[in-house]
């Protein structure tokens, strides 16, 4: 105790300082672990989240729709049984759904059933009836998938004054030498897989309902056959894109089975999709995948070699060695950012997250009055009505960081959006420019499906067969194209010498049914 007195200075005043001090060290030190416990919280919240809870942002379509089968098959049910005994209310049933259920399309075949009268004199007078009208009824029927064998005969003739002389037609030329698939079977193998997200074992399973004895490693062999032969296709879209003056990026994980370890390896799946509708542009919609062993910055710069224009991405810092080597723009991802104020919203009360999902919420009522409208009115009304948001926006930001823990994931949401900020406003001068990256994450779903139906692909060469025809797939349904007819059409004329000095009559968005 004496040595402790003997340490403290005699002056109040000092004492009084030391004391201040110390208490504003302790005050420091327990914001800064009461800093650290909200940062932890947070992110408990959002692995909780991740892991039983919804990860949209809104209820998806889907969801939705699934939620509405069920009760529309309940009040089927009970309509039904109402109907059963009350003919009157049955007869304005049927007449309500003949007014409601439109026509079917032209181009379906009709079979005529006549159901006519068998006597054709007048109940009344015994005289004979004529035709005066009759009435139509149209159906929806289906056949099953049905299979038929297309025999291919080429006599030989042979000469009776030569010996040896034998003169056959050449046999026509197909995907398959030997085997038994037309390319019409093969192109249905591969959109059942990559567009129906129907594994080939299942597909086995219903061919074997027929009678058809197909092992899944025969359709296997036809796929892989089908992916060798359009890579020049991919490779020729790719090119395409990256001729184009504004991309969008993203990635996503592909496992792969891992055989040395007796395990799955994570793989990555790039996807570079182009999209002008919004704004009018007239280049046809399209997206490539692209699949690679890592996520390395490397793999971009590979992909987009020789591309210049805007990129439109998420905040993955791969993109920025685009930027920095080639004249590529990097534009940022508003869906993105918001998605982090949001997470914080819905983990509990947070008025600063609530008030930033706010503010950007204005922009995107500004981009849904624009939206289809030419590039040029969609930059002067951003100039008009989008920048003095975004001006306010930020020094908002800036002063909201300024009061909150640096540790925090509120501080982390807000600097993420301050670091890029050139990139976040470039769509204000801009009007092609998007304000999100929405557009190929559409092009990523269908990949996730596929990834939780066939679960992983077999090898690298496998997911290399994956993003090749899941590539054709997809930008076939951006051009509202059949995938099946498409993949019928071009494996048949690339198999017949369709020359590669005109493979872009091959793209997707060339295809019409009536050049088929």
């Amino acid at each position: 105790m004496t040595a402790l007195a003997d340490t403290l200075p005699d002056d109040p005043e000092a004492l009084k300082a030391i004391v201040l001090a110390e208490r504003a060290a302790h005050a420091a030190s327990l914001a800064e672990r009461d800093a650290e416990a909200e940062r932890l919280r947070q992110i408990i919240k959002e692995m909780q989240r991740h892991r039983f809870g919804r990860r949209a942002e809104t209820l998806p379509i889907d969801q939705l729709e699934l939620a509405l089968e069920d009760v529309q098959q309940v009040e089927a049910d009970e309509a039904a049984r109402t109907e059963a005994g009350d003919p009157a209310r049955k007869a304005a049933t049927t007449s309500k759904r003949r007014a409601n259920r439109g026509s079917l399309p032209a181009h379906l075949p009709r079979i005529e059933t006549l159901v006519d009268v068998e006597d054709k004199a007048c109940p009344c007078c015994s005289g004979e009836l004529h035709l005066i009208g009759e009435d139509r009824a149209e159906r929806l029927d289906v056949i099953p998938a049905q299979f038929q064998v297309p025999v291919v005969r080429r006599p030989k003739y042979a000469c009776r004054a030569c010996e040896g002389v034998v003169v056959q037609a050449p046999a026509p030329a197909r995907l398959i030498e030997g085997g038994l698939p037309t390319e019409a079977t093969v192109a249905h193998v591969v959109v059942s897989k990559y567009a129906d997200h129907l594994p080939l074992y299942r597909q086995a399973q219903i061919y074997a309902r027929q009678g058809i004895k197909l092992d899944r490693s025969t359709l296997a062999d036809w796929t892989g056959r089908a992916a060798f032969l359009l890579r020049p296709v991919h490779e020729h879209l790719l090119q395409t894109l990256r001729r184009s003056p504004k991309l969008f990026a993203d990635e996503t994980t592909a496992p792969v089975l891992d055989p040395g370890r007796g395990r799955t390896k994570t793989g990555q799946m790039w996807a570079y999709a182009r999209d002008d509708r919004p704004w009018g542009g007239a280049d046809p919609p399209a997206v490539a995948y692209i699949y690679a062993p890592d996520r390395k910055a490397e793999r971009p710069m590979a992909h987009l070699a020789g591309f210049t224009g805007v990129l439109q991405v998420d905040g993955y810092a791969g993109y920025n060695l685009l930027a920095e080597k080639q004249q590529v723009r990097l534009a940022f991802c508003w869906s993105h950012a918001r998605r982090r104020f949001y997470e914080l919203a819905a983990a509990g009360p947070a008025p600063i997250a609530v008030e930033a999902l706010g503010r950007i919420k204005l922009l995107y009522a500004i981009e849904d009055e624009i939206r289809g409208a030419d590039s040029e009115t969609r930059r002067a009304v951003r100039q008009q009505k989008s920048r003095p948001v975004i001006e306010a926006l930020e020094p908002w930001l800036r002063a909201k960081l300024s009061t909150i823990s640096r540790k925090s994931k509120l501080a982390e949401a807000i600097g993420y959006i301050l670091r890029r900020w050139d990139g976040f406003t470039r769509f204000l001068d801009d009007g092609r420019i998007e304000i999100d990256n929405n557009v190929v994450e559409r092009s990523i779903r269908p990949l996730a499906l596929g990834r939780k139906n066939h679960l992983f692909a077999g090898s690298d060469g496998g997911a290399e067969h994956w993003a090749v025809l899941a590539s054709l797939v997809e930008t076939c349904k951006l051009n509202s194209v059949d995938p099946a007819a498409y993949f019928n059409n071009v494996i048949t004329r690339i198999v017949q010498g369709h020359p590669q000095s005109q493979i872009d009559q091959l793209m997707p968005w060339e295809y019409t049914p009536q050049a088929a």
